[in-house]
């Protein structure tokens, strides 16, 4: 039940039913068709990171799916909201990383991005002991974190939107979603049917 690979996407739904904007932010996202299960924020060491074309191939219908998801919504018209997941990938191949799930309300791609990403990297530098101040800003901090030699990729993903201008449900979502070892074969397939 360890996964190998994982992937990021992200959607945007807006609909007048709250949980069909859900369903339609998945749609968009590409993983409308799985069944999601919520989990926490561990990358198991080894997890490699994939394309979201390739992740996308990796999963089938109807799968348990197993998810960080950052979901937000609201029908506030023109009402700012956002999801975003972080990623901290150590170097070390028998260490486990991080993922972090942010979700806000006024805050463009680009802050809730920082935010998350500082966020998984901030949790991965103190398990592995990489001293700094936390007060510091997120650009000089992952400048510390890469220069250490500890943590080799941070990134984000995430999704923004206003609002509708009709109160319709708008939802956001960014998910890091994990693909078990033996999917790994439907990518190798999938390349030689192309």
């Amino acid at each position: 039940m360890i996964p190998k690979y994982f992937f990021l996407t992200k959607g945007v739904g807006k609909h007048k039913e709250q949980l069909q904007s859900f369903e339609l932010a998945l749609r968009n996202a590409g993983i409308h068709y799985c069944n999601l299960v919520n989990v926490s924020s561990i990358v198991p060491p080894g997890c490699k990171l994939v394309s979201r074309d390739q992740g996308l191939k990796m999963v089938q219908p109807g799968e348990i799916t197993f998810v960080v998801l950052a979901r937000n919504a609201t029908n506030e018209p023109h009402r700012l909201v956002a999801s975003s997941i972080g990623v901290a990938i150590p170097s070390g191949k028998n260490h486990y990383g991080y993922l972090s799930e942010h979700h806000s309300f006024g805050q463009t791609d680009e802050a809730a991005g920082d935010y998350a990403e500082d966020l998984a990297a901030t949790m991965l530098a103190t398990t592995m002991g990489i001293q700094f101040d936390p007060e510091t800003a997120w650009d000089e901090r992952k400048q510390l974190f890469k220069t250490s030699g500890m943590i080799i990729k941070t990134a984000n993903i995430t999704q923004s939107a206003a609002g509708d201008k009709n109160g319709l449900w708008t939802t956001t979502i960014a998910a890091a979603v994990f693909v078990p070892a033996e999917n790994g074969k439907l990518l190798k397939t999938s390349k030689k049917v192309s």
